[in-house]
């Protein structure tokens, strides 16, 4: 149950029942002063006599003791000072005979005093036990009468304590009316605001039975949803039919005890949108009820959908950029081969010699379009992987073979260049299950990534292990490193690192080849640079495999036995 409001109804209402609490102890304070001038006048103007006089000033008690709950108040204290009431009057009746007697006014007071301490809230039980008292007192008194004897006739005084307890019973009556009226006031003012405050909100809120009736609407109602027309015919005739189903399930989800959702569209405006939010509630006597709230989703599903549709134009865009540049690559591959071969064959002066400046020109056409087939050639791959039409040949070899055949391609380069090149390898076979073609794609382009930007006297190394069912390839050089704000970049396409100088020595596409192949066979790359003190890049891949020993020509395979065997 959650907590009451500072400001709610029942705290507003017991504020102002305690705002009453003044006027019930000047109600005491008037009991008080109204039962010691009876008293006086009794003993000095009618010459009242015998036990009689006690229960007069018995009567005072209550109007004083009801005057303690200025200092404390609570339903116990109010039901104490009942009891005085009760325990007065009963010394009253008795000590003065019963109805028949000087007091018999004072008989009611018990239940007068109920309505009075009761209030709005307690008023019918400290009514009843006041008119329980007071029948006690009654009875007390005919019993005493009759054991005593008949009290002497005091019709005067008899006459004055009736009117008395009249006044004070209208009094009371007033007290405790006032109080219940004030209350339902202040009941009848919060419930006017909390149904302004309903139907002022943005949204609609719905009272519905878990049939999908209505009970109850307030608020603004989204523009495709008629109120009346939920009364008359329920929420689930209102939505569209293939959405239905959604808000059976939201209902369901509501009636579990979890927050149920549904976007649906109205079934008289189909291009409209409605999101439903519904939870359980139990009704007064414990019937499971639902409250929704409906809102005008209409602009949030526009939204959607141009956001969808914008996706979808960009994913086309971008298949149709790479078909392009996989189709453009395989019609520039086969001029760019017949430059390249007719540029050998002058390099080579295989038709005779040719004068020193058109060799060079011949050496600097060759350079040139070997530079540019290597560049096609990583876009066509790159292109083939972001179309998702790369295929993976995948057999199981010798992991040492493929990677010592891309270290003694790229070796010249490096003995040109002046950079020591090294590779640490095992002595035993290293298994994989990996595509060969990948796999010296991958160390090729490390390696002369490595080679690149690796000044004259560097060095750059190469390891290849097993750890576990992985392939590590590992290669390090003592280049120029990357910057901590780069790492993150590279590995995408077109994403270089580095000065200008630096950047226009590559494309940005060998590493991110790189990682592209290694995530295909489930692996993935990693980084880890230093600027000015060198690069290392880490390629895992769990393509790891036992090979067996190669049997040899004209040998046999040793089995070893089982010692006893």
């Amino acid at each position: 149950m959650s907590p009451t409001l500072p400001h709610s109804p029942e705290t507003t209402a017991a504020s102002r029942e305690t705002d009453g609490l003044p006027a019930l102890a000047a109600w005491h304070a008037a009991w008080a002063a109204s039962a010691g001038v009876f008293a006086l006048g009794a003993l000095w103007l009618a010459g009242l006599q015998g036990p009689a006089v006690f229960g007069v000033l018995a009567m005072v008690t209550p109007g004083l003791a009801g005057l303690c709950l200025l200092w404390r108040d609570g339903p116990a204290e109010r039901s104490l000072v009942l009891g005085v009431w009760t325990l007065a009057t009963l010394a009253a009746t008795i000590l003065s005979g019963g109805l028949a007697g000087p007091l018999a006014g004072f008989a009611v007071m018990p239940f007068v005093a109920g309505l009075a301490l009761g209030g709005p809230r307690h008023g019918a039980r400290l009514g009843q036990a006041g008119a329980v008292g007071g029948a006690l007192a009654v009875l007390a008194g005919q019993v005493s009468a009759l054991t005593i004897g008949p009290p002497a006739e005091e019709a005067t005084l008899a006459t004055i304590s009736a009117l008395v307890a009249g006044g004070a019973a209208t009094f009371a009556v007033r007290l405790s009316w006032r109080l219940r009226e004030s209350r339902l006031l202040a009941a009848e003012g919060a419930t006017s605001r909390v149904e302004s405050l309903l139907a002022a909100q943005p949204g609609l809120t719905l009272v519905l039975e878990p049939s999908g009736r209505v009970l109850a609407a307030y608020g603004s109602p989204p523009p495709s949803l008629d109120v009346e027309a939920l009364f008359e015919q329920g929420l689930i005739a209102a939505v569209h039919a293939p959405d239905r189903s959604s808000i059976l399930v939201a209902f369901d989800r509501a009636l579990a005890g979890q927050e149920g959702q549904a976007l649906f569209a109205p079934r008289l405006a189909l291009d409209r949108r409605v999101n439903l939010i519904v939870r359980r509630m139990e009704d007064h006597d414990g019937t499971a009820r639902l409250i929704a709230q409906a809102f005008d989703a209409t602009r949030q599903f526009a939204t959607e959908i141009g956001l969808e549709a914008a996706r979808a134009d960009a994913e086309a865009r971008n298949l149709g950029k790479t078909r392009f540049l996989a189709n453009m690559s395989h019609e520039l591959r086969t001029p760019l081969n017949a430059v390249l071969g007719f540029s050998d064959i002058m390099r080579q002066r295989l038709f005779g010699p040719l004068p020193q400046k058109y060799a060079d020109y011949a050496d600097s056409i060759h350079q040139a379009g070997g530079h540019l087939l290597d560049l096609i050639n990583d876009v066509l791959d790159v292109s083939k992987i972001e179309a998702e039409r790369y295929e993976l040949l995948r057999e199981t070899f010798d992991a040492r073979e493929v990677v010592s055949a891309a270290v003694a391609l790229v070796r010249v380069t490096a003995t040109e260049k002046g950079v020591s090149l090294s590779s640490l390898l095992p002595d035993e076979p290293l298994g994989v299950d990996a595509d060969r073609r990948a796999l010296k794609q991958i160390t090729l382009n490390l390696l002369s990534n490595a080679i690149k930007f690796t000044p004259s006297g560097g060095a750059v190394t190469l390891t290849l292990e097993t750890i576990g069912p992985y392939l590590e390839l590992v290669v390090s050089d003592t280049g120029v490193g990357i910057a901590a704000r780069d790492l993150k970049r590279l590995g995408r396409p077109f994403e270089q690192a580095g000065a200008a100088e630096q950047k226009a020595q590559g494309t940005g596409l060998g590493l991110s080849l790189v990682r592209s192949l290694a995530e295909l066979h489930g692996g993935r790359m990693s980084l880890d640079s230093t600027l000015g003190e060198g690069t290392a890049v880490t390629i895992r891949m769990p393509v790891a495999q036992t090979l067996k020993a190669v049997v040899p020509e004209g040998g046999a395979e040793i089995i070893p036995l089982n010692a006893g065997g």
